[in-house]
Order: structure tokens, then C-alpha cells, then sequence
């Protein structure tokens, strides 16, 4: 099975990709088991990269009905995660053809991690998971659950690390 390989510790300043459900989880759930990751993120020991469209997805998802989020609410969120957020532009032509996500949502994610020279794609979908095995993806970045990368911030050891996804 193809993983891609992370140090830890993690450098500073390492460039990585929050999905959707990730930056809800960091700051608008502001789940409990992340604290240390998000506290990554704010000190800039990790550093978000996105693209606009993966901004205008997270407006989009703030305003659903179920979050009974304020408008006030809504834009302090994006605000403070467009303020973290590196942005950059698509590549034309890619670098290298990705595996097709089912969610077509979820394939821009893909697409800005391949394309920023991110080390990884922070996500809790199986399906996005499931394509960090791809060969093509493996040999790039690594897709993994925010806990894993959790786990690989810098008190947690200086051995380095395999991404076990499986």
C-alpha cells in the first residue's frame, strides 16, 4: 500500500490542506480534541493553503440552517480562516491527473494539494481518505485525519514517521 512519509517533528510553517469539515471542526465546533492543532494553525506552524473556491465552499456550509450560525457568526469564521489561509491559483496545465473523488466537492481539495506543494490534505471522509493510497496522490502528499496530524506535532516525538492510512 502507497503512503506518503512525514517527519516528525513537523517543520514549522509546514503547508498543508483543511477541507471543509476541518476548518468547521476547528473553528466553528472548536472540537476539543483538535485544541493542539488548531493552536498550529494560529501560531503558523502549520499553514493553510486553500483557493477561492474552497473559500466560497465554506461560506456556502456556514449558512446552512442546521448550524444556526449568525450571519455575524458565519463571517467571523470565514474571516478568521481566510485570514490563516494561503491562497493560491489552479494550475493549468496540472502537474499530474488525480483520482476522480465521488464528491465532486471534494476534488478541489485534491486539486490545491498537488497544486501548492502541500504535504497534506487534513480530511475525515472515507472516501478522500481511501485516495491517499493512490499512487499518484501517495507519492505527492498525504491524505489523513486531522488527529493523525495531531499526533505529529512536535512534542510527539523526532522519529519519522510512515502515514499509515489503512
Amino acid at each position: 500500500m502507497a503512503t506518503h512519509l512525514l517527519e516528525a517533528p513537523l517543520p514549522h510553517g509546514l503547508p498543508v490542506v483543511l477541507d471543509t469539515n476541518v476548518v468547521l471542526s476547528l473553528w466553528m465546533f472548536e472540537d476539543p480534541s483538535l485544541v493542539r492543532l488548531r493552536a498550529a494553525v494560529e501560531s503558523g506552524a502549520l499553514r493553510p493553503i486553500g483557493r477561492e473556491d474552497c473559500l466560497d465552499e465554506l461560506v456556502r456550509v456556514l449558512a446552512y440552517s442546521q448550524f444556526k450560525q449568525t450571519p455575524e457568526r458565519q463571517a467571523e469564521i470565514a474571516a478568521a480562516y481566510r485570514a490563516r489561509c494561503h491562497l493560491v491559483e489552479a494550475v493549468d496545465p496540472p502537474a499530474c491527473e488525480l483520482p476522480n473523488c465521488l464528491d465532486r466537492d471534494d476534488q478541489k481539495f485534491l486539486e490545491v494539494a498537488r497544486d501548492s506543494g502541500a504535504r497534506a490534505l487534513l480530511s475525515r471522509d472515507k472516501l478522500v481518505l481511501k485516495l491517499g493510497r493512490r499512487p499518484v496522490v501517495a507519492a505527492r502528499f498525504a491524505i489523513l485525519p486531522p488527529e493523525r496530524l495531531q499526533a505529529l506535532l512536535p512534542d510527539s516525538g523526532d522519529a519519522p514517521q510512515k502515514i499509515n492510512l489503512a
